[in-house]
């Protein structure tokens, strides 16, 4: 590390002891609830994902969901002349509860990338940047790939970080099994073409809203479908793949810059598997972050050339209303 580098690094981690209260870095120290809040808006707002659905600071390690989606109508009328009216709490608090669980965000910064920085007015933001980055992408990816939490999590087996914890897609298949649909007519596998379960993506679409989402919201202007960019291009893919004049190409144009299913609107998101789709809304899905449990240890690593920064964070995948939510998976596009 270059006498410039260093002297710049080190003028930060005088600063970020004195943020969190501490007198040194390099010993495990907790984040201070003011600084961790600033941190989880940074990860949240460094994802476009992210920004849509719900992280939230909890107080304990479980308990009930917060719970802050509104569930049921509320609108009444009451005869006074007879009885008072009655306020009903019309945001469904059930008995299902949290339980964040401590994952791991270890990252290391070798000496040269730190020198490249190092000419820049905004260093810290660039090391602390591309840490938070990071931090929201692997939230994202553990939030649709997650199916275990394992003691010690084996990334080359689990390159999509599936035994980090559970995500909403697991917790799908295991607390809201009535509305994930696993089979057509052939058992473990849902065909989609002209011989298939269903011609068309579309028509699952329908058929799972209709048949599965709770009838008060299945008029629900937010609900959307997530899915991976490939089942995207699977239903968008004949439209462009042949020859066309001007007003079918403007048409066809118009078609995809829309991207609906079932008359839905469709999001593809990042990391989400192939032969699934989820349908929901975004504020139904809940990260739900330990307060005061954030912990971190940032380490000058002389013998490998490299700054170490070790976090951890107590997390939870939660869906707020089963209900809200419905999902179909092993789903097989067939050839035309």
């Amino acid at each position: 590390m270059r006498t410039e580098t260093r002297t710049k690094y080190n003028k930060v981690m005088v600063e970020l002891a004195k943020l969190n209260g501490v007198e040194n870095v390099s010993q495990k120290f907790n984040v201070t609830p003011t600084v961790q809040q600033k941190l989880e808006d940074k990860i949240q707002e460094s994802s476009e994902f992210l920004k849509k659905i719900n992280i939230f600071l909890v107080a304990e390690q479980s308990g009930s969901a917060v719970g802050l989606g509104i569930s049921r109508p509320i609108a009444s009328r009451t005869n006074t002349d007879a009885g008072e009216r009655q306020a009903t709490d019309p945001t469904g608090m059930d008995e299902r509860f949290y339980f964040c669980r401590k994952t791991d965000f270890d990252t290391a910064i070798k000496y040269a990338k730190l020198d490249q920085w190092a000419k820049f007015k905004d260093f810290y933001s660039r090391f602390r940047g591309a840490i938070v980055k990071r931090q929201a992408l692997d939230r994202i990816m553990i939030g649709f790939n997650g199916i275990s939490i394992a003691s010690n999590t084996d990334i080359t087996a689990n390159p999509l970080l599936q035994d980090v914890n559970k995500g909403w897609l697991q917790k799908m298949r295991e607390e809201n099994e009535s509305r994930v649909m696993k089979s057509g007519a052939a058992q473990g596998k849902i065909t989609v073409g002209k011989t298939g379960d269903y011609k068309n993506l579309d028509a699952l679409v329908m058929n799972i809203v209709d048949e599965m989402i709770d009838d008060v919201h299945q008029g629900n202007p937010d609900l959307v479908v997530m899915c991976n960019r490939k089942t995207v291009s699977d239903k968008y893919f004949p439209l462009v793949n042949k020859d066309q004049d001007n007003s079918e190409k403007l048409a066809a144009d118009i078609i995809i810059s829309q991207k609906r299913m079932g008359g839905l609107p469709v999001y593809s998101v990042p990391f989400f598997p192939e032969g699934i789709i989820f349908v929901t809304t975004f504020d139904n899905l809940s990260i739900y972050v330990q307060e005061g449990a954030r912990r971190r240890t940032v380490i000058d690593n002389p013998k490998r050339d490299q700054i170490e920064n070790y976090e951890s964070s107590n997390e939870d995948y939660y869906i707020e209303d089963l209900g809200l939510a419905c999902m179909a998976e092993n789903i097989e596009i067939l050839a035309e």
